[in-house]
């Protein structure tokens, strides 16, 4: 008995410093890169203003001051009456809005993720962990949904749904998944011949279990790399729909709506594209630079590098 006790404590004692170990090292990397770190910043910055909108805003982002109508950005704006980046075509504060719109860029975002990537990885271990027809049936949908142009089927989604916020959200959630079927039907193949899961097998586990304990939090390290990367894509995706008119609707603000509205004034009111421009681009290079960070740091070919 004491021998299997200490056995049992020597495995929780690795097992705590293996966690604690690739906590220092994912610290260690991100104090070494200074492009890791800015980006970390960039994304605490948008995600403030996201949950903290009405408290940073200076300005309600659908007052409307016609007398202030593309008044261009003044740098008093902090200490006296004008607008830090103008105003709109409404006389609306294009700082403001930014700021709110950041709300629907994280929200679609996150919730846009969480839902391909529930999809998509239940799908992968299925595919790879049963095999045979199913495998098949699955691989082959995936080949279906990959042959069809995404922005094309998301507009062909939301124009018979109705633009509206969470039909957006649907559509981006149920159409993105493939990429971590893919990838998690990869690792899922290669981990149920490795042998820990052998092993597991012939003690007994099976099914389920053998599934979830030993073959699923395996390939969390490429899903989390692809679920970093598309939540840049989502961004994206979400500006591109709002710019068509086909996202979230007026007078809510959006960053591709007020990017549609701005194309109409950049010759007499460039900061109307100019700047919610800005705010997309600095955003998905942040999360582009972090999805690169973490791939470095969640690969083990690349710890020696770091």
């Amino acid at each position: 008995m004491r021998v299997k006790a200490g056995s049992g404590q020597l495995r929780l004692a690795g097992s705590a410093r293996t966690k604690r170990g690739t906590g220092a090292t994912a610290l260690h990397a991100l104090r070494r890169s200074p492009q890791a770190l800015a980006s970390c910043l960039v994304l605490v910055l948008v995600v403030a203003c996201a949950l903290f909108a009405p408290l940073i805003a200076p300005k309600s982002p659908t007052d409307q001051t016609l007398l202030a109508r593309l008044s261009p950005p003044s740098l008093t704006a902090p200490t006296g009456s004008g607008y830090l980046l103008g105003t709109d075509r409404l006389g609306r504060d294009v700082l403001s809005r930014i700021i709110y719109g950041a709300r629907i860029s994280v929200f679609v975002a996150v919730v846009g993720v969480a839902i391909s990537a529930t999809i998509g990885v239940a799908l992968g271990l299925i595919a790879g962990f049963v095999g045979g027809i199913v495998s098949t049936l699955i691989m082959r949908l995936t080949d279906i949904v990959l042959s069809i142009p995404f922005l094309l089927l998301a507009i062909a989604v939301v124009a018979v749904l109705g633009p509206s916020l969470l039909n957006l959200v649907l559509v981006l959630g149920f159409t993105r998944w493939i990429r971590y079927t893919r990838v998690t039907f990869a690792q899922t193949l290669s981990l149920k011949e490795a042998e820990f899961v052998q092993a597991s097998r012939a003690t007994g586990a099976r099914g389920v279990r053998l599934l979830l304990r030993h073959i699923f939090p395996n390939t969390l390290a490429p899903v989390i790399v692809v679920a970093t990367l598309e939540l840049g894509l989502m961004i994206i995706f979400e500006a591109a729909l709002s710019f068509l008119g086909l996202g979230v609707q007026p007078p809510t603000p959006s960053w591709g709506s007020m990017l549609a509205e701005g194309r109409n004034y950049v010759a007499t009111a460039w900061w109307l594209a100019v700047f919610p421009g800005l705010a997309i681009m600095v955003t998905v290079l942040a999360i582009n630079v972090l999805g690169d960070w973490a791939r470095d740091v969640l690969d083990p070919r690349m710890q020696t590098n770091l």
